[in-house]
Order: C-alpha cells, then structure tokens, then sequence
C-alpha cells in the first residue's frame, strides 16, 4: 500500500524557569484520542489553511527566515509559524502575540478572551482575525526552531512536525483549557524522564529525545540562544527490537526506547 502523506504540523516546548531551573509545560493526553492517547505531549496540532493567511499582522523573522530555518517555501513556513501560536493559545491558553514589535499582551484569561479561544477551536474564528480585533501582532520572534520529525512511513497516521520552543511570556498563565488531556504539568526535562523511564508518564519518542534535548539547558535564555541543538534535518526514526525491548533508531544511530505501558 502506498504510505499515506504527512500532514504538517507544529508543536511547541513553552518553558520557564522554575525554582530548580528550566521547566517545561506538559499535556497527558486523554486516552480516548484518536491519535497518542494517553501519552505526554506538548501543545500542538495540524497546520489549518487559515494559518496561511498573508494579511496577518506580523513581527519578528519574516516567513521567509522561517522558510530558511525549516527547508520548506514560504506559505508552509507561514503556516507552521501560525499554527504554532495558534495551537498554543487554544491548548494552553498563551497567546505569543502583542500591540506592536517587542511587546507582548500581558493577560489573556478574561471571559472575553475564552470566548474568542473557543472561537478558534471551532474555527468560527481565525488566527488573523482574533489579532486583528485586538489590534495584536504575532510575535514570531518569541519562538525559535527546535526540530523536525516525520512519522514513518508503516504508521497509519503520518504527521511532519516541526517543533519550536518559546518562553512564557510575562504575566500570562499556561492553563489546561485544551479539552484534549487529563493533565498538564510544569516538570524540569529530568523530572519528566525519569517519569518515563519508571512507566509513569507514557511518551512518544519525539517527545523524550527533544526532552532530552532540552535538558542540556540550565534557564529559558540558555535554551532560545542554543536551539535549535542539533541539525535541523529531519528525523524519520526506523524500528528495531532486541532482548532489552522496543526501539526508534534515529539517522545517526542513536536509539530511543519507545513507550512503555502505564503503571497504575
């Protein structure tokens, strides 16, 4: 059969520095999701056609830096950049938007604000036009690439993710409002690994390794100057199994071990 083509997709790493250092904002999926349920993930989704939209307000790298930085055209890094901000504020209720350049909107949580993000979720509303009424810019300048996955082509469901990360702006709150996960956490990379590691905490292997990744930062201003941390090339992990279990091998060898079962 041919193997079906990757939808693109954003995903993003918001972090912050706790009081032991970099933490990272986490969702557990419900376990009735179509697509990892039950895994932990970060917030984000599938690129809409809306996010292509060219009158957006703007500031920050141009599509076309993006389009450099992830080896695509322009519309896809439109899209992907939209989709990024956009998925973040209908899944954790943070907006990477503000008035003008180098500014950002310091209070999202209103009933108003709710209104317009259930908006979006039922796409009775766009990125573009949620800005425009609040007179906003999207911020592209608070995110930075991280990395980039392709699902093998064997899984019935393919995505192209392009992962970002971006610090929680001042004065804004991540909140689980997404209505697709039972939990959200802050934890620190070690914490959330070690949680995978002991089969608490299920997660795909793109989310350990770029915890992985992640956890070579000591604070949020560490971890915006060194991503992306390695190439931006993309990773389509192969399959293999020994006596030791289940593993994605990764282009350059490396071996993540895949999901263990959840413990009670």
């Amino acid at each position: 059969m041919t193997p079906p083509e990757p939808r693109q997709a954003a995903t993003v790493l918001l972090v912050r520095d706790g009081s032991a250092g970099l933490e990272v904002y986490l969702l557990r999926r419900t376990t009735g999701m179509p697509f990892a349920g039950g895994m932990t993930a970060y917030p984000g989704g599938g690129v809409d056609e809306r996010d292509g939209d060219t009158q957006i307000g703007w500031a920050g790298p141009s599509p076309a830096e993006w389009a450099s930085a992830f080896g695509c055209d322009e519309r896809l890094a439109r899209e992907l950049v939209c989709a990024a901000v956009r998925e973040t504020f209908e899944e954790a209720g943070v907006l990477l938007a503000g008035p003008a350049e180098g500014t950002v909107v310091p209070d999202v949580s209103g009933d108003d604000w709710e209104q317009q993000r259930q908006a979006l979720l039922s796409h009775e509303l766009s990125l573009t036009e949620l800005l425009a009424d609040r007179g906003l810019v999207l911020r592209s300048d608070l995110l930075r690439p991280f990395a980039h996955w392709i699902t093998p082509p064997m899984e019935s469901r393919r995505y192209d993710t392009k992962f970002f990360v971006a610090a929680l702006p001042a004065g804004q709150e991540a909140r689980d409002v997404s209505g697709e996960a039972d939990e959200a956490a802050w934890l620190s990379p070690a914490a959330a690994l070690q949680q995978h590691r002991e089969s608490t905490r299920p997660m795909l292997p793109p989310t350990s390794h770029t915890l992985s990744q992640l956890g070579r930062f000591t604070d949020v201003a560490a971890a915006l100057a060194g991503s992306p941390p390695d190439t931006m090339e993309p990773i389509m992990p192969g399959f293999e199994q020994d006596d030791e279990g289940r593993w994605a091998v990764l282009p350059d060898g490396t071996r993540v071990p895949l999901v263990a079962p959840l413990k009670a």
